[in-house]
């Protein structure tokens, strides 16, 4: 029998299979990061908003009530990304599974790693990872569920 932590990781697996982009570019990144704030406005959520292409900022946004710290954790949600290239809640939850962390697992400093959900891998088709968006400011499951929310609308049109 299958446990609660291994369908929610098999889950984020599918995730991560099933939202891939054809292309992605400066003009996909501004449509993605206005979708992302235009649903936390709806909903009043707190929250700062990143997406890079190879390592290149192209969208940043900290809505009303955000601080600084949210940048700091979204910097450290990317590293773990751009070192996997899997979600940063996928990677926490398998290392969770585990009994293990990441700063034990790929001795790195915990001050530049954040395996908590909200960074998600932009994954072009026959390409692989060319970039990350990230989403901080909610619970870790919350920051993701807004992300896959983004893409599935995004990727549908």
């Amino acid at each position: 029998m299958i446990g609660v932590v291994e369908e929610l990781i098999a889950a984020l697996e599918t995730q991560e299979e099933r939202l891939q982009f054809g292309r992605f570019d400066n003009d996909d990144a501004w449509a993605l990061g206005c979708l992302l704030v235009d649903l936390a406005r709806e909903r009043s959520l707190p929250i700062t908003v990143d997406i890079r292409r190879h390592g290149h900022q192209l969208f940043h946004a900290a809505l009303p009530g955000t601080a600084p710290d949210n940048d700091r954790w979204i910097e450290r949600k990317i590293r773990v990304v751009e070192r996997l290239n899997t979600s940063s809640y996928l990677a926490g939850r398998r290392l969770a599974a585990k009994g293990a962390t990441f700063d034990e697992s790929y001795g790195v400093d915990p001050a530049d790693y954040a395996t908590h959900g909200g960074a998600f891998p932009i994954r072009v088709r026959d390409v692989g990872v060319v970039g990350v968006v990230t989403v901080s400011g909610l619970p870790q499951a919350d920051d993701h569920a807004l992300v896959v929310e983004a893409l599935e609308r995004f990727l549908s049109r």
